[in-house]
């Protein structure tokens, strides 16, 4: 901008002057360098203008001085709005290290192995450097086998963040001293009522969580479920078959006992070696693309062969992207746990992951 100032000014007349160029360069410069670059850049836009003033034999008329004045206290306002965008970005620097705390705190990511099963887990904000929402869920190891749970909580904001950390917090306690499933469903239930009554306003009366859990038992090759108004999980078998495990009764979610009592019924489903589990929020089955058409894992991920959790989790929220449009409107979290077959190595690393729209399907 200087140099260019400095080209115009010297090849037009004089009555053409180059101020508004050489006030722009150091409010460039100070959200991009450092406060001595700016200072120094208006030190030469200054000294610019001066030298062109003296060339043009106009130094001590007062359009001179008053537009040296201009860019001089222009230059002066650039270095003080430079150290108010660093100290900005120190304090919002500052907000994402907490933030990613207080999310490895409140919701930590399991271990890639926990009782000889493969772990992959993924949260996906719908809002751009947002760490954590409504959305969770959890994974361990028990004296009953590897339960898990994967819940989406009403509402946003810090009362949901607030509500997420009761439901992992009981799930934990629950599920290493409850000797069935449906008991922790009970204790979840529980802990909630007691978070509801002590919820002022709105949250009170209408806060609740769906949520489906998981038990699968060491020596067992099944998985028993309860969903509590969650959409249901999905097993993709080792040929590329998917399976929907839909509960044999309907039932209202974690947080809505006052409007209805009954007992909680755990499914048991086969879990061959070789398949995965995959558990997900409504952030994933709610996804639209631009003609409002709701992605459908069941038939995207039907047919397909992954080679572990990971990658069949990278491959879900590329293909959730690409039919979205790039942008989710809801949080959306996903689960994957997949049993290993006889024989099969730590990672299969040699099969294909999703193919390319057009391409063959493994």
């Amino acid at each position: 901008m200087i140099v260019g100032g400095v080209v115009f000014d010297a090849s037009t007349p004089p009555q053409y002057t180059a101020a508004p160029m050489f006030s722009a360069a150091p409010l460039i410069a100070a959200p991009f360098f450092s406060t001595l670059t700016t200072l120094l850049t208006g030190i030469a836009a200054v000294l610019a203008s001066l030298g062109l003033h003296v060339y043009n034999g106009t130094l001590m008329g007062i359009p001179s001085l008053t537009e040296t004045l201009t860019v001089a206290t222009v230059s002066g306002l650039a270095v003080l709005i430079g150290r108010v965008v660093r100290r900005s970005g120190e304090r919002l620097a500052s907000a994402r290290v907490i933030a990613e705390t207080a999310q490895k705190a409140v919701l930590p990511a399991p271990a890639e192995r926990i009782g000889g099963l493969q772990i992959a887990a993924r949260y996906e904000a719908a809002q751009a450097d947002a760490f954590i929402g409504g959305d969770l869920f959890a994974v361990q190891e028990t004296p009953h086998g590897v339960r898990l749970v994967v819940g989406d909580v009403r509402g946003k904001g810090l009362d949901a963040v607030e509500a997420v950390a009761v439901v992992i917090g009981a799930f934990r306690e629950a599920a290493e001293q409850e000797a069935t499933l449906e008991g922790v469903a009970a204790r979840l239930e529980r802990a909630l009522a007691r978070e509801g009554t002590r919820r002022d306003g709105l949250d009170a009366f209408e806060g609740f969580t769906t949520a489906v859990l998981a038990e699968i038992p060491g020596g067992d090759r099944v998985v028993r479920v309860v969903n509590r108004g969650h959409p249901e999980p999905l097993l993709l078998l080792q040929d590329g078959g998917v399976e929907v495990l839909r509960p044999s009764e309907a039932a209202l979610p974690l947080g809505m006992g006052d409007l209805a009592v009954w007992p909680d019924r755990a499914d048991e489903t086969p879990y061959p070696p070789g398949a995965t589990l995959l558990f997900y929020t409504d952030g994933l089955s709610e996804a639209r693309d631009v003609a409002g058409v709701f992605y459908d894992p069941r038939e995207r991920l039907a047919g397909r062969i992954f080679p572990g959790p990971e990658e069949l989790l990278d491959a879900l929220v590329a293909d959730v992207r690409r039919h979205t449009g790039g942008g989710t409107t809801d949080d959306m979290a996903l689960l994957a746990v997949s049993r290993p077959a006889a024989g099969q190595p730590e990672r299969r690393r040699t099969m294909p992951v999703v193919p390319p729209e057009g391409g063959p399907t493994p």
